[in-house]
């Protein structure tokens, strides 16, 4: 073992654990990965920069932009409609139909969006079905990644293998060439989940279920502290404005200005209005408290702010919110988004107490409560993904969606034949849905998520560094050496192949997906090189098993979706996960070496 090598371990163990505590965001860590092997001469800085050259992340942004296009035209919309006809059927069947049309389409396009249409639509099967949502959101995530396993642009994974071995001068996948693989892994985890789901899939509640039926009944109105008021110079719990009392006070407007301290904290002046979510009780002691009246009884010509029914809500923050890593309190929540914060679910549990100090975290479920019109507004927020709220589906626009769904169709055909690279065909295709209006310029850039595409350039440069200082070479050798020592010849190929699929399901269960298939591209040729065999059975080994992340809800972002938002536990998916888990690295065993040989 050199220098190099040794310090490439040691930048690999860090980037590793930094990906483990999420003190920084991955995509962060990832390109200041790229920076220190600069800085460290593990690479040259030509070196480091070629990774920009590799066309497998500009391949993934495209189809990101593709498959916001065909969300936006409305045709997942009228697919979607399709599972609610499904109400009357047998919970198998059920799940069949759903795993079935969820997975063809996340074949074509991103899982992420896919899930995101058919969340609300799953919410409402559930709730006709007289089900717990948990029921049916867990095998809505697991139809996602089995799709995106089937084809080269399933998903991003396959594209970050494919343009690594592309890049060292091997033959890339075909279009279709993976479903050999995933195609028997989804009819296995489809029949899985028919047959075994409603029993292993555990019965939860949603945040809603927390409250009681008179909480839920709460209102939103106005009070006007009149200029002889005794309570002026009080606190809300001085003057008796408590929760106890059915009164839960939003904000306070001063001078026509919203107060930025938290209302607990504020003395009363006159003039003050008071915005409040009451129950019936609260509205009555409200008008019985001496110099607080109600706005809407009072002629004093001042314009209401709100005098509504308060709705409630569940949103889930999305991962890329401007909430992530700042707490309720400092994001100002109550005068940014005029609703205000009832709870939070986390990690298998609901949280109510000293919410103003928490701080968010993507994947987090708020429980909001807030007029209809500030709700409405909150759903156009890139912040939130609502899913106990109507959603309103896209418009379905018929030319426009022939038009997208004949551009995504030439995509996928004129790589399958290798007509045209497919990075030039899915740029070809963004420039097409563009111009002629089908997405705006601004809509495709914000449907990029840049974030994963930095994650993939880090570790790119990180593989590249794996090579360069033989640090790929060392560890696979090592391996190779030790299982000749316990294996004969004849089973070594197999066995080295389940330990790369191990490895490599492991990490991804703990990591980016992403970030795993490039670090674990490099091994496995350095094996196949050790070996003396062919590279592709273990390339495919790593570009499905990086994908295959069932086992826990951080794995796969859809995972970490639906955990949210179906009130799971971590244990919930252990159980249901590694079972799928274990059948997927069984099938991967028996068909990989029979389709590509070593």
């Amino acid at each position: 073992m050199t220098w190099d090598i040794a310090i490439a371990f040691l930048l690999l163990v860090g980037v590793l654990l930094c990906f483990v505590w999420e003190r920084f965001p991955p995509d962060i860590t990832a390109l200041g990965l790229l920076v220190v092997l600069i800085a460290t001469g593990l690479l040259t800085t030509k070196e480091a920069l070629s990774v920009f050259a590799n066309p497998a992340p500009l391949t993934v942004g495209a189809m990101f932009v593709l498959s916001a296009a065909l969300v936006k035209c409305g045709a997942v919309d009228r697919l979607s409609a399709l599972v609610e006809r499904s109400a009357r059927w047998p919970y198998a069947l059920v799940i069949l139909a759903l795993f079935i049309l969820v997975a063809a389409i996340s074949a074509f396009i991103n899982n992420t969006p896919v899930v995101v249409v058919f969340l609300p639509v799953v919410l409402k099967l559930a709730r006709t079905m007289q089900l717990s949502p948990s029921k049916l959101l867990i095998p809505l995530s697991f139809a996602a990644v089995f799709g995106g396993t089937c084809t080269l642009v399933g998903t991003s994974t396959n594209l970050v293998v494919n343009g690594i071995i592309t890049s060292r001068g091997l033959p890339g996948f075909s279009m279709f060439e993976l479903g050999w693989l995933g195609l028997p892994a989804a009819l296995i985890g489809a029949v899985y989940l028919a047959l075994l789901g409603n029993r292993l899939l555990p019965v939860r509640q949603m945040l809603t279920s927390i409250l009681s039926e008179e909480e839920r009944r709460e209102y939103i109105t106005e009070a006007f502290v009149q200029p002889d008021s005794p309570v002026i110079g009080k606190t809300l719990a001085e003057a008796g404005l408590t929760r106890q009392r059915g009164i839960r006070v939003l904000e306070i407007v001063r001078d026509g200005v919203a107060l930025y301290l938290a209302p607990a904290e504020v003395r009363l002046k006159a003039g003050d209005r008071i915005i409040m979510a009451c129950r019936m009780t609260g509205i009555v002691h409200t008008r019985r408290t001496a110099g607080v009246d109600l706005v809407a009884e009072l002629n004093l010509g001042l314009e209401q702010i709100a005098a509504h029914e308060g709705s409630l809500v569940e949103a889930v923050v999305t991962p890329h919110s401007e909430l992530v890593g700042h707490s309720i309190r400092e994001m100002n929540f109550r005068q940014r988004y005029r609703m205000v914060v009832l709870a939070v679910h986390r990690q298998g549990r609901n949280v109510q107490e000293k919410l103003e100090d928490l701080t968010i975290v993507g994947g987090d479920v708020l429980l909001l409560m807030g007029t209809d019109q500030a709700l409405d507004a909150a759903a156009n927020s890139s912040d939130f993904m609502f899913f106990d709220r109507a959603r309103v589906p896209a418009k379905p626009q018929l030319g426009k969606i022939a038009l997208v769904v004949g551009v995504i169709a030439a995509v996928v055909t004129t790589a399958a034949l290798e007509l045209v690279p497919i990075e030039i065909g899915a740029l070809a295709g963004c420039i097409i849905v563009c111009v002629t209006g089908c997405l705006k310029t601004n809509e495709a850039y914000a449907a990029i998520e840049w974030n994963i595409l930095f994650l993939i350039y880090g570790m790119l440069a990180m593989g590249l560094a794996m090579e360069q200082t033989g640090a790929a070479a060392w560890l696979a050798g090592n391996a190779v050496d030790g299982v000749r020592h316990f294996i004969p010849d004849a089973h070594k190929g197999i066995v080295m192949l389940a330990a790369i699929y191990l490895l490599t399901t492991f990490l991804t269960e703990i990591l980016s997906n992403n970030a795993v298939a490039a670090l674990m591209a490099p091994i496995a040729l350095g094996v196949a090189g050790e070996l003396g065999m062919s590279a592709m059975p273990f390339i495919v080994a790593v570009a499905f098993a990086a994908s295959a992340s069932f086992a826990t809800p951080i794995g796969y972002q859809t995972n970490t979706y639906v955990y949210g938002v179906g009130g799971y536990r971590f244990s919930d998916f252990v159980r249901i996960g590694v079972p799928l888990n274990a059948l997927c690295f069984v099938t991967a065993l028996v068909v990989i070496p029979r389709v590509w040989p070593f």
